[in-house]
């Protein structure tokens, strides 16, 4: 079986391999694809060493299954001719979220509505997977009204850019003597601001509405995943100088009264999520902890007193993997189980 990884040579690609590695994914041969500037460079992976292989070559290789992280353009100039050759397309941008002939899948909610015709198959943004981990079962026991979720998410969620721009504002603000620097360093920086020892209420542009295109999304992906247009949901997303995972703080207001005891039990039988949850030992999901792991944890479970039948949670986990890789690779295990491929 040829398994296509596109965008290989990304922070989200290189973390897809490192995952298809952990967890064995069975394949005969992988076809690693990026941009013409990588075109020939070789990838190590599993001892051996593979090619980076351009997009028209790949299309052709028909892959069974091709994973994509490398943007939103790309897979729309793409994904279409994957599926023509009979490639199972898992699309990693936010191209096909919202198309209402393509399934918006987290496997642990809705992977069941996988067909052998779901040919392009979306995968969630990293906020809009950890936050429905937990809120999924939620649902199902007590029907959600209406969320109020902020999050502080990871630079590593704008990619390796970020990622540099954050550790050479460090750098600069460490060392007195290369402050001249930085002017220069402000006109290759992705972010309008200085992300170190600062927080940006603003993840993606900001829409006519007012809410930028990251706290939209949570929106209307929640609604499309529990296939409930009726859940109110508002979010504020904010950047902050952080590597390990995405962090949220989330009220839940349900339809129907809960008992505290009986929700906390609840999550923790859900497979997929830790609780973590435990004040007067100081224990409470950290990104500094979950950076590396698969797991969704959640902690600082208590009821809402200012409004009832409400809940207020803090839900973290490794964007780059269950967020990103972990994931689309768990869509990937799965068309492979029901012999969907």
């Amino acid at each position: 079986m040829k398994l296509a990884v596109v965008g290989a040579t990304g922070l989200v690609g290189q973390k897809m391999l490192e995952v298809l590695e952990e967890r064995n994914f069975p394949f005969d041969e992988l076809i690693p694809v990026a941009t013409a500037a990588s075109v020939g460079r070789e990838i190590e992976f599993r001892g051996k060493k593979w090619k980076v292989t351009s997009m028209e070559d790949a299309v052709n290789m028909k892959p069974a299954i091709a994973i994509f992280s490398a943007g939103g353009q790309t897979s729309l100039d793409w994904a279409e001719k994957f599926a023509e050759n009979g490639t199972f397309v898992i699309d990693n941008s936010s191209a096909w979220r919202m198309d209402p002939g393509k399934k918006l899948i987290i496997p642990e909610i809705n992977a069941g509505l996988l067909t052998a015709n779901d040919r392009i198959i979306a995968n969630p943004i990293c906020s809009t997977i950890q936050m429905l981990m937990v809120l999924a079962p939620l649902h199902r026991e007590y029907g959600i009204k209406r969320v109020i979720v902020s999050t502080y998410q990871s630079v590593t969620g704008t990619g390796k850019a970020a990622v540099d721009q954050l550790n050479m504002e460090e750098s600069l603000s460490l060392s007195p003597a290369s402050r001249q620097s930085a002017v220069g360093s402000r006109q290759s920086a992705v972010y309008p601001h200085q992300i170190y020892r600062n927080c940006l209420p603003q993840c993606d542009v900001f829409l006519d509405n007012g809410y930028t295109k990251e706290e939209m999304k949570l929106v209307n992906e929640t609604r499309k995943i529990l296939a409930d247009d009726t859940i109110m949901l508002t979010a504020t997303a904010v950047r902050v100088p952080v590597t390990g995972g995405h962090s949220e703080s989330v009220n839940i207001e349900f339809t129907r009264e809960f008992d505290i005891k009986e929700l906390q039990d609840i999550l923790g039988a859900t497979p997929g999520v830790v609780v973590q949850d435990d004040p007067a030992s100081n224990l409470y999901p950290m990104p500094l902890n979950a950076g590396g792991k698969d797991e969704v944890f959640v902690g600082r479970i208590r009821r809402d007193h200012s409004q009832p039948r409400s809940v207020n949670l803090w839900i973290v986990a490794d964007n780059l993997r269950k967020g990103a890789a972990t994931n689309a690779i768990q869509i990937a295990e799965y068309l492979l189980r029901e012999n969907l491929v």
